[in-house]
């Protein structure tokens, strides 16, 4: 099937190596880490890694991350993190992070969010939401899918809306505390979610909701009032 890419579940049992090769800045509060991993086996869009830091005492600290990067970007992975208030992982990530600098990882891991890119995908998050659903619109673009995907994105204002000079007419950003000139400002509503399952594809949408416990609820109540059948719907959630 088009799009479709094979993972190595044996090697996302083993620790490697990745080296820190590039930070992108990517809002006030979220920067993109781009990692080298030369001997990654791939991913699915919409899958994550656990990551490890060992302080030179000893002390470990782990943390699943969402993969931002497509799975053709061989031989690297894109990490996007918030930097989370009294953060050990994210912390480290946003304030001691250099080029050179070493991190283990472990993946990837967890299929039942993974879009092999085979199946209309409708596309929803808020906030750092929209790292895994960004990777499977990267996965569709580098690959050409004609396959339907759409994607419906909440952020408080246009200046911390992650990837923003990257996202292109699959997405509908949606401003809760402020927005551009003659754009509604306000949470995600019935209006946002219903024109998008009035033109889905005769096969139906499969829908992808990523964010905080607060919004993965509210964004699955959307769409079921809207006539999305509840076991087409996968969520991932965090906080």
């Amino acid at each position: 099937m088009p799009g479709r890419i094979a993972v190595s579940g044996q090697a996302a049992g083993v620790w490697q190596m990745a080296t820190v090769v590039e930070v992108r800045r990517e809002t006030p509060r979220a920067a993109t880490f781009r990692l080298a991993v030369p001997g990654w086996a791939g991913h699915l869009p919409g899958q994550h890694l656990m990551l490890r830091l060992t302080a030179p005492d000893g002390y470990v600290a782990q943390r699943h991350y969402s993969i931002a990067s497509a799975p053709d970007d061989s031989g690297h992975i894109e990490l996007t993190l918030d930097h989370v208030p009294d953060g050990e992982v994210s912390g480290w990530f946003h304030t001691a992070a250099r080029p050179g600098d070493t991190v283990e990882v472990r993946g990837p891991l967890s299929g039942f969010f993974a879009w092999p890119g085979d199946r209309p995908a409708l596309l929803i998050g808020a906030g750092s939401g929209i790292v895994p659903l960004m990777s499977m619109v990267r996965h569709h673009r580098r690959r050409g899918l004609t396959v339907p995907l759409r994607m419906l994105v909440s952020a408080r204002s246009p200046e911390e809306l992650i990837y923003s000079a990257e996202l292109g007419a699959e997405t509908t950003p949606v401003f809760t505390r402020s927005a551009p000139q003659g754009v509604p400002v306000g949470r995600m509503a019935a209006a946002h979610v219903a024109p998008l399952l009035a033109e889905q594809p005769p096969s139906g949408w499969e829908a992808y909701v990523c964010g905080s416990n607060g919004f993965a609820e509210h964004a699955s109540r959307l769409l079921v009032a809207a006539g999305q059948p509840v076991d087409r719907i996968r969520i991932e959630r965090f906080g």
